[in-house]
């Protein structure tokens, strides 16, 4: 019995003993274990580093093309920044500062479209950088040439260069509208305006009674008048233009004796400071004013005393057929939809718009321009006036009187006339 309990005994402690060797065994490996998940790691090569530099790095990658797709541009953005910086380093910068020189390419001057045009395309070819960086993370070629502002951006160079026009003309337009000239050609014109007024309603009274009325309006003392403007508006339409003229005056003693259409006068000279003022503002503004009677049977005082002396009488001045359409404009605007770069070709498409039907194709005049124009016609309008975007040219379709083309070439002196 006792050698049965110590042989069980014996056998019991080499178990033991074996359980206690696979525990230590076991730890040492689970350490083992532990430090080959620390130093190699998945997607990592290099033994001996922390973490996981793998998924580290993708999300890194995956941050930064977010972050290029937020704050950078698209290809349209990006390519109307490069063309604008272009077109700024040879114009210049523009502004809008009265006084301050703006840039040399505000005004249009002959084929200045057709060159900034080629300075943007020999500008973009020189730009090799490359111009959507939230597409170029992943290429490492990526300054090769697809990717850049002279492989994307010659298709937008036309539509920027027009749009780099437009705003330069529209800063000469501010800067010139708050100018000094600009701002003393309107109190003028304002002061014309009003002695245009009083020359009308008082123009067949005496010279002193005019020049009083005309003074009080728009003497030196008035904000834009001055002593020239009074006198131009009370000598406007007065006989004296021959001998006879003066003459007559001496017969009448009336120094401020008025000829036929002297109200058309009157209307030229306010149609000359309207001229200075757009001229000074960079303004279109238009001159309409009420027609006049350009008839008149009234014999002059020579003509009448001559008659008396040699007892013969001078015929008298026949009046003309009365006009039920006689307070229609003399002239009419039309603004074509193309391009007019000539005046031979505002002369076609006038003749176009004149002969042709109402419902034919013009790439010029719509539909309702022709059959407005028809119709202007056959109520007297005489010059047709054609714009398009930057030109403007005087088309006459019949005869013009002295007064009517003095009117017409003062009032629309920046267009071409022939």
């Amino acid at each position: 019995m006792k050698k049965f309990l110590l042989a069980f005994g014996c056998i019991g402690a080499c178990l033991m003993s074996n359980a206690a060797s696979a525990v230590s065994a076991g730890t040492v490996a689970n350490d083992a274990g532990r430090v080959a998940i620390y130093t190699t790691s998945a997607g990592n090569s290099t033994a001996g580093t922390r973490g996981q530099p793998g998924v580290v790095n993708a999300y890194i990658q995956n941050q930064r093309n977010t972050y290029f797709m937020i704050t950078q541009p698209d290809v349209d953005t990006a390519c109307r920044e490069k063309i604008f910086n272009c077109l700024s380093d040879y114009c210049g910068d523009m502004t809008v500062v009265p006084g301050k020189t703006s840039g040399r390419c505000v005004s249009y001057v002959g084929n200045l479209e057709i060159e900034l045009y080629n300075y943007a395309m020999l500008c973009l070819q020189k730009d090799r950088s490359i111009l959507l960086p939230q597409y170029n993370t992943m290429t490492k070629n990526g300054s090769g040439g697809m990717n850049t502002a002279a492989r994307l951006c010659p298709s937008y160079v036309q539509q920027e260069v027009m749009s780099y026009l437009s705003m330069a003309n529209m800063a000469d337009q501010l800067t010139r509208s708050h100018s000094d000239l600009c701002v003393q050609r309107r109190r003028e014109l304002e002061a014309a305006m009003a002695c245009h007024s009083v020359a009308l309603a008082y123009g067949n009274e005496t010279t002193s009674m005019l020049t009083t009325m005309l003074t009080d309006y728009c003497g030196a003392g008035v904000a834009g008048g001055s002593a020239e403007m009074v006198t131009r508006f009370a000598n406007a339409g007065n006989v004296g233009a021959n001998i006879w003229g003066w003459a007559e005056k001496i017969v009448s003693l009336d120094l401020n004796s008025k000829g036929a259409n002297w109200e058309a006068a009157v209307d030229a000279v306010l149609a000359s400071y309207t001229n200075r003022m757009n001229l000074a503002c960079g303004d279109d503004m238009q001159l309409n004013t009420v027609s006049h009677p350009t008839t008149t049977n009234t014999t002059p005082n020579l003509q009448t005393a001559v008659s008396v002396m040699a007892n013969v009488a001078f015929p008298s001045v026949q009046n003309n057929t009365a006009n039920p359409n006689a307070d229609w404009s003399v002239y009419m605007e039309v603004t074509s939809m193309s391009e007019i770069y000539d005046y031979a070709t505002a002369n076609q498409v006038v003749q176009a718009g004149l002969t042709n039907n109402a419902l034919t194709q013009n790439a010029f005049l719509t539909s309702s321009q022709m059959d407005n124009m028809q119709k202007a016609y056959k109520k007297g309008t005489k010059v047709f006036i054609i714009r398009d975007s930057s030109r403007c040219y005087t088309v006459p379709v019949t005869a013009l009187s002295q007064s009517e083309t003095s009117i017409i070439s003062q009032a629309f002196a920046n267009c071409v006339s022939r």
